[in-house]
């Protein structure tokens, strides 16, 4: 039997917000971003500064995080 679970908003952006440090994207933007992730908003209503803030962490996120896989293994 599949069973789905609901994780609330808050919760989810603190799980955002971990990663994004965690991997090296500055605290209050990571904050920001979280927000925005959590908030489960489609691209066309946010606003061009928000997109832009987003693409950017999480592409930061991104190459840190293959940097680290990548010394894991070594």
């Amino acid at each position: 039997m599949k069973t789905q679970y609901s994780i609330p908003t808050e919760e989810k952006e603190k799980i955002f917000h971990t990663e994004l440090v965690k991997f090296g994207v500055e605290y209050k933007k990571a904050q920001k971003v979280a927000r925005i992730l959590a908030s489960g908003e489609p691209d066309e209503t946010l606003g061009e500064e928000e997109i832009k803030i987003a693409q950017e962490a999480c592409k930061q996120w991104i190459k840190q995080r293959k940097l680290y896989k990548i010394v894991k293994n070594i």
